[in-house]
């Protein structure tokens, strides 16, 4: 039987040493891992002689599922396997049709399903059916507060190191997308000095545009030290350059703030590890929040997140023609006095 829960590097273990399972069913909000346990299979499986004769790559958008359980009942040409991979398989109905292959699947053929942003319905019975003879993986979606321990786990992968400040920059800066994380990531690797084993926020500022010191996780550092000054310069700089400093990104930048700050005010036990389970932040950062309580009290939070609000729907034109850099210069300055 399957194992249930297994995880992308049991798989990919497997796969490396030619154990393999009928069918997989890659699924899941998060495409990274789906995608590299689909390139792997493509890639390495077959030799390239035997890709020609027995790699079968279907599309969810353009075939049926009856189409590809005659693609699976076929036999391999001059091969031990054939591989039937199908991308795209969230596009694909019924699925109920798949149960009555796998009662007695082809053991020559290998089937990957590849179905992302999304999962199928676990109380269907094709699930139960895959299990007892494959393998069902789940790719979740990383939450935001994971990010930066996960690019500092990628970049250790590599061999080198990434100091706290840059890795909250690039996730700042791009988000829960692994695939886009990787790809800049994989950038710095190439442009980064040959002397050098360490990806630094100077490095990330020259190669991808984030300035070091202007950027929406300072502003959130000066507002949690009280620091007006900073500030005013970073609204400063933002006001310079909107496009890449949008104000609806900062908002919700500020919202999230003040919504963890009225959250640690209301949080009875105030340990390390109670806190940062309850903000859903790395235990780094738990004395910023500490420290950042002492300005903002909780009246003083929840007054702040009904400005924000305020501001959000100003920015969207109702009730204010203001530009966002002078909206956002108004809502600093009501925030911080």
């Amino acid at each position: 039987m399957a194992k249930e829960g297994i995880s992308y590097t049991e798989i990919l273990h497997s796969l490396k040493q030619k154990i393999y399972k009928p069918v997989y069913l890659l699924m899941g909000d998060e495409p990274y891992y789906i995608d590299l346990l689909s390139d792997y299979v493509q890639r390495e499986l077959l030799t390239e002689m035997e890709q020609e004769f027995n790699l079968s790559v279907l599309y969810g958008k353009e075939v049926e599922m009856s189409t590809v359980i005659n693609a699976a009942k076929r036999f391999p040409m001059m091969a031990p396997y054939q591989v039937v991979l199908v991308k795209e398989a969230q596009h694909i109905k019924d699925y109920d049709l798949l149960s009555h292959y796998l009662q007695n699947p082809q053991q020559s053929t290998i089937l990957v399903f590849c179905y992302k942003y999304g999962t199928l319905d676990k109380r269907l019975k094709v699930i139960n059916d895959i299990k007892k003879i494959g393998v069902v993986f789940q790719s979740n979606a990383l939450r935001e507060y994971q990010i930066v321990a996960w690019i500092k786990n990628y970049v250790k992968m590599k061999n080198l190191s990434i100091d706290e400040k840059a890795a909250i920059l690039l996730a700042e800066f791009l988000g829960t997308d692994l695939s886009k994380i990787v790809n800049e990531i994989d950038k710095l690797i190439i442009t980064k000095p040959a002397d050098s084993n360490q990806i630094t926020d100077k490095l990330i500022e020259k190669n991808i545009g984030i300035s070091k010191d202007y950027n929406n996780f300072e502003l959130q550092n000066a507002f949690m030290n009280y620091n007006v000054l900073k500030a005013n310069k970073i609204i400063h700089y933002f006001q310079q350059n909107p496009k890449s400093n949008p104000l609806v990104v900062t908002l919700s930048v500020l919202f999230n703030l003040f919504t963890a700050l009225l959250q640690y005010h209301y949080t009875e036990d105030k340990s390390q590890a109670s806190i940062a389970k309850e903000l859903g932040v790395n235990p780094y950062f738990v004395k910023d929040y500490v420290q950042a309580a002492r300005y903002y009290n909780a009246l003083k939070c929840m007054q702040s997140i009904a400005l924000i609000r305020e501001y959000d729907a100003k920015c969207k034109g109702i009730g204010s023609k203001a530009e966002d850099g002078e909206l956002l210069k108004e809502l600093v300055f009501k925030l911080m006095h």
